[in-house]
């Protein structure tokens, strides 16, 4: 009997698994008209529009109207000093694309300023090997104010868990973090892993509740995105100014000359010259942005285009580029023709610089395009690209597209088509109006349907951080939940397609995951994480429970307010009370082995298996300390109890 109870616990989850809007007090949630309580419909609004719960957040929230708690998110003002204090030392946090560009460099960057400063010669390089340690390019790296890049993300990712963990902003880093997922870029691909911080801060972050064209036209500008999916490097020499070019005596006798040094053999190994020839041979037209613009972005892979419509989208964004961030390889060429010609004289002839953007009308095809239906004559250069992101951005199909994907989100995996109707045309009506769309959302009949809630599984991330919200945590190591995070699935910021992760239970939930979450339980309330501090007494005004029982149903209660709980805790008490809970445990999963999706965690078959045979051996150890019998005052044994909670499936669901 108890044998299949722990096998119910391991696996149940498997089977979870226009005009402005009027002000809060003339639009009502309708949560009364469905049974809820104030208190239960502020726990199923902060499950769904927060990672989690603060203790004594639910009861606030009822206090304070939950109308009044959402308008408030969604305008995203409300001061923050916990955040602002923790985030004091991450310098890289405000700093430009350029600055980043010039202080958080690859290994190879290093050694090449170093070569070019003359520090060291090409040649010793051959005989000692490419390395960063050798003790002249430390030295100059220090005395050049050099950073690893590995610095620049250890800020980027500590600064997403602060926020989300302490902010009360809690809607602004749920979103961001949705459309960073929606517009996703990853650290994987060398070319743009400089500007993800600067990407999630200026091309995401300010847009989250505002215009969805405004978020749309900000991400396909930033160099994150340009170099992400390529955009950056798609040229057309279709145009005027670039027949003219080819024309002029100089240009001919300057292109000759590179020729001529491209084709001397003596210069085959000069990265400078390996630069210039791999743009050659890449210069082209490349649908890498526009396909994903369309698939992805907006209007979704049913929404009704064509290949032809993709080449033709691609065609539009010609020309969108990069500023030079760093003057070297082929980089200086841009910084060189806006010395040689004046950006003025440049100015007139269509270019256009927007900070690290920049649109290059001599690279731009100004031929006639069709997009849709509609005909865009290749004439109005930058200003083409921007009407042709405007357009897909308030088309009917994009509407459908970003509604279904915010009613996923925030409601259910298989949300009701009439949600999605209610959803889309508010957002046709409002130019695709982020917050008039979620305001529709949140006063529906849809969303307070009951048996929406706790439909949603937790992604690592979120499990991770509404552990820590719900145990009022200090977070002193914030890597550390990276790591877990990632040992879960999930590493954040590293997913390497453009889709970003799906949204969905079942790719978060299987045997091996489950066993994941019940370590991260287990070590997050014993203290075991270094550098993440819980104090468990406090949560109960430092009275003691009397058995562990007791200490079940009191902290249950702390950690899943208004939750029924009576299954849950069957389940976990059995599991505390069974002598033999981890050789159980261990059986179950070696019995019930699922693969993960095919994307989950992005590693192999052997990895994933190495993994898992390593978790449960760990969960083995910490398991057996289920059987201690419960001795008030001993927080080893109540940190356990609370691990098991934390690790249920009940905790799991938002």
């Amino acid at each position: 009997m108890k044998s299949s109870l722990i096998l119910a616990f391991l696996l149940v989850s498997v089977a979870w698994i226009a005009p402005v809007h009027p002000p809060a007090d003339k639009w009502k949630m309708p949560y009364k008209k469905h049974g809820f309580t104030k208190e239960q419909a502020a726990a199923h609004l902060l499950s769904r529009f927060s990672f989690g719960a603060t203790p004594g957040q639910i009861q606030q929230l009822a206090e304070s109207g939950l109308e009044s708690w959402f308008e408030a998110q969604l305008n995203g003002q409300i001061a923050d000093p916990a955040v602002t204090d923790k985030l004091i030392n991450y310098t890289a946090l405000t700093y430009s694309n350029e600055t980043i560009a010039n202080t958080f460099l690859q290994p190879n960057q290093v050694i090449q300023a170093a070569i070019r400063a003359g520090v060291i010669s090409r040649d010793s390089l051959k005989d000692a090997g490419k390395t960063l340690l050798r003790p002249e390019i430390r030295q100059f790296a220090q005395e050049k104010g050099y950073q690893p890049l590995i610095e620049l993300h250890r800020q980027l990712i500590n600064q997403k868990i602060i926020r989300a963990a302490y902010s009360n902003n809690q809607l602004k880093e749920v979103l961001t973090d949705f459309w960073f997922n929606h517009f996703n870029v990853s650290l994987t691909k060398n070319q743009s892993q400089q500007f993800v911080l600067t990407y999630e801060r200026d091309a995401i972050r300010p847009f989250v509740t505002g215009q969805f064209a405004e978020m749309l036209l900000a991400t396909a500008k930033h160099p994150a995105m340009l170099e992400y999916l390529d955009n950056a490097s798609s040229v057309s020499n279709d145009n005027a100014q670039n027949r003219q070019q080819q024309r002029n005596p100089g240009f001919q006798r300057r292109q000759a000359a590179i020729d001529k040094a491209l084709e001397d053999s003596a210069r085959m190994g000069n990265p400078a010259a390996q630069i210039v020839m791999q743009r050659r041979k890449a210069e082209g037209l490349n649908e890498n942005y526009a396909r994903e613009i369309m698939e992805l972005h907006t209007l979704g892979v049913d929404g009704g285009y064509q290949q032809k419509d993709v080449t033709e989208v691609a065609r539009a964004l010609t020309g969108w580029t990069i500023y030079p961030l760093r003057d070297e390889g082929g980089a200086g060429a841009i910084k060189r023709l806006v010395e040689r010609v004046g950006w003025d004289n440049l100015s007139k002839r269509g270019f256009v610089r927007e900070g690290d953007f920049l649109f290059r009308a001599d690279k731009h095809d100004e031929g006639t395009k069709t997009i849709l239906g509609k005909t865009f004559d290749g004439k109005s250069g930058y200003q083409e690209g921007v009407d042709v992101i405007r357009m897909l951005a308030t088309h009917p199909s994009t509407a459908n597209f970003i509604c279904k994907k915010l009613a996923v989100r925030f409601v259910r995996d298989t949300p009701p088509p009439s949600l999605i109707n209610k959803m889309s045309k508010v957002f046709l009506q409002s130019n695709g109006n982020i917050r008039e769309t979620m305001i529709a959302m949140v006063s529906s009949d849809e969303f307070w349907d009951k048996a929406n809630l706790r439909e949603k599984i937790k992604s690592p991330f979120e499990f991770t951080i509404s552990a820590v919200r719900a145990t009022n945590a200090d977070i002193q190591q914030p890597f550390q939940i990276f790591q877990w995070c990632t040992r879960m699935g999930q590493r954040f910021y590293y997913y390497q397609a453009p889709t970003g992760f799906p949204d969905k239970s079942t790719f978060w939930i299987n045997t091996g995951s489950l066993l994941n979450r019940m370590n991260f339980g287990l070590a997050f309330a014993s203290g075991k994480i270094p550098g993440i501090k819980v104090d468990l007494p406090a949560l109960n005004q430092h009275r003691e429970p009397e058995s562990a029982d007791e200490a079940l149903d009191v902290y249950s209660k702390i950690f899943l307010p208004e939750r029924p709980l009576e299954e849950n805790n069957k389940r976990l008490k059995a599991l505390v009370n069974d002598a033999n809970a981890a050789e159980k445990i261990n059986q179950a999963a070696a019995a019930n082995t699922t693969e993960d999706d095919a994307d989950n965690m992005q590693m192999n078959r052997n990895q994933r298996r190495r993994n898992n045979q390593n978790e449960r051996a760990a969960l083995s150890k910490n398991s057996k300390a289920f059987t201690m019998s419960f001795v008030p005052g001993n927080n080893s044994t109540l940190a356990q109890v609370a691990g098991i909670i934390i690790g249920s499936p009940e905790f799991q669901r938002r």
